[in-house]
């Protein structure tokens, strides 16, 4: 399907404040990007970089006043989600060394926590996607999905006791749950089609049957319409916008995600 996308952003700056955004889609297995907009004003001077995870990100200082960051996208994206039951569990040793860094806790996936409560929720399914699936059913099942509930990160630990979230929140719980079974899990940030209320997204992402493969407890059903913007190993790696300074917030926050005619 071919999607039109979008992120407006305004910040009231009370200080030139540095920022790395991470705002721009990157073509690749799952999407193709074919036009682009990105917007700022006032205009400033941008440096672009990959980062460890291969995000395209912007460095830049925003003046003092108001500063508004808009950004477009035409995508081509698939139809639907890849699922495969069964796909198995690849084992350490024949892990590639770029997924490595997914098996390890992090700030908000205490994986190390979680050994004996993903070994009960997972109990007689196959080691690999099965597992996994098995992870996102519980969490759809067990957490309450309350969208706009918490602005602030949370960690795994924290969702387990407080048993809601926003799609962040299931994203670093399955996270965990997936990593304290030795399977590479890392989250992933960006839009999706009908999405209900619509915002920016958070899913999560495991490494079997040697490749990626998207997991969202947050949907009933997997659908197709997902875009990409970032991969990390949790929500400190994926921000779509960190400033250094003053703490400053969006004034506003407009998202939208249409279907388009494809040609």
């Amino acid at each position: 399907m071919k999607l039109y996308t979008s992120c407006d952003l305004a910040f009231e700056i009370p200080a030139p404040t540095p920022f790395v955004l991470m705002l721009r889609p990157r073509s690749g297995m799952q999407q193709w990007i074919t036009r682009e907009e990105y917007r700022l004003v006032p205009s400033v001077s941008v440096f672009e970089f990959t980062d460890n995870y291969g995000n395209l990100c912007q460095r830049l200082v925003a003046p003092r006043g108001i500063f508004t960051v808009y950004t477009s996208a035409e995508v081509m994206t698939a139809d639907h989600v890849d699922q495969a039951r069964g796909a198995p569990f690849v084992e350490v040793q024949k892990l590639p060394d770029a997924e490595l860094s997914y098996l390890l806790p992090s700030r908000y996936c205490e994986s190390d926590r979680f050994g004996q409560m993903a070994t009960e929720i997972t109990a007689g399914q196959r080691a690999g996607y099965d597992q996994v699936a098995a992870i996102a059913a519980w969490l759809r099942a067990n957490i309450l999905f309350a969208p706009g509930s918490s602005n602030i990160p949370v960690s795994a630990i924290e969702v387990n006791l407080k048993q809601s979230g926003v799609c962040r929140d299931f994203a670093h719980l399955g996270i965990a749950l997936c990593r304290s079974l030795s399977i590479p899990a890392r989250m992933v940030v960006g839009y999706l089609y009908q999405l209900d209320p619509m915002d920016l997204h958070a899913w999560f992402e495991a490494y079997v049957g040697g490749r990626w493969y998207t997991f969202d407890a947050t949907q009933a059903e997997l659908k197709g319409g997902y875009v990409v913007l970032g991969y990390g190993r949790d929500a400190a790696d994926v921000a779509v916008y960190n400033q250094f300074g003053p703490a400053v917030h969006p004034t506003t926050q407009t998202v939208c995600v249409q279907r388009l005619k494809e040609d």
